[in-house]
């Protein structure tokens, strides 16, 4: 099996077997912590090989940087068939997820395991932006705007 796609996207959808990804990032930027992500999807594309014909056990799991989970961990399974002219086929897997709350900036990692084996992972970077003072201040050190 080969992981073809493994992304954290605005959203996505499976349509007719065709993977459709909107949006996909690897940062969020925030003034301050805890900050809450209203929505967003993780999308998963894999390609079985004939011989791996049959159930699969799944899991994706979202932690940050001390391993502490930020969703509960997802389980679950797909069972790859085969056409009779098919050599390889694809599992498509969307993972929707409303009101994710990262307690702290950081780094942020995603899981996928396939059968009990680690398949592919994608980090999360959570960043402080610094917003501008009000009152025509810069948020700058020393900074002032005209």
């Amino acid at each position: 099996m080969k992981v073809e796609v493994l992304t954290l996207c605005d959203a996505a959808t499976d349509s007719h077997g065709k993977l459709n990804v909107l949006g996909s990032f690897d940062t969020i930027l925030a003034p301050q912590t805890p900050v809450t992500h209203p929505a967003g999807s993780i999308a998963v594309r894999v390609r079985f090989e004939r011989i791996e014909e049959g159930p699969h056990a799944i899991r994706l799991t979202f932690a940050d940087e001390d391993g502490k989970y930020v969703l509960p961990p997802m389980d679950g399974s797909v069972t790859v068939r085969f056409r009779p002219e098919d050599t390889t086929t694809v599992a498509n897997l969307i993972l929707n997820m409303q009101q994710v709350k990262l307690e702290q900036f950081g780094e942020y990692t995603i899981d996928l395991a396939i059968d009990g084996r680690q398949e592919g992972s994608i980090p999360l970077y959570v960043r402080q932006i610094k917003l501008p003072e009000q009152h025509g201040q810069s948020a700058e050190p020393g900074g002032a705007r005209p």
